[in-house]
């Protein structure tokens, strides 16, 4: 059964309020921990895990959403990764816009020869004209 108490009265409970349990199981996030012992960024918040017996041992939770230093050397490492990216595909970009630009030019530059190919070869070869029929000529008589 899970009872908070709300207002004490006169008198004590046996085994309710005369007594005080302490916690068996504490918080396990960090910033949890950081509110329980009302700690500061800098404190080192596994100094303050509550750890439990178990056996001959004792047990301490893992802590969740602890900045480490090998988490922040992660996240640097995906940030580069990330401007890299960027940085590469604006290259990228880059490259292959100038790469259009003279594909463009070459296209114009070959379809400017064709057409003076084309011109040159009309200019040259005149239409040749077929040969009238003759009339057959009119015989004196």
């Amino acid at each position: 059964m899970h009872l908070i108490v709300v207002k004490k009265g006169t008198q004590e409970i046996a085994g309710l309020t005369d007594e005080v349990k302490p916690r068996r199981l504490g918080p396990k996030r960090a910033s949890n921990i950081r509110k329980l012992f009302n700690l500061s960024k800098e404190d080192d918040v596994r100094k303050y895990v509550i750890r439990r017996e178990a056996g001959k041992t004792k047990k301490a939770p893992k802590i969740q959403r602890l900045i480490t230093p090998l988490r922040l050397q992660r996240k640097r490492q995906l940030r580069n990764d990330k401007v890299r990216g960027v940085l590469a595909t604006k290259e990228a970009r880059a490259a292959y816009e100038k790469r259009m630009v003279e594909y463009k030019h070459e296209q114009k530059a070959k379809k400017t020869l064709e057409l003076a190919k084309k011109k040159k070869k009309a200019v040259v070869a005149p239409v040749i004209a077929k040969p009238a029929a003759v009339a057959p000529k009119k015989s004196k008589k």
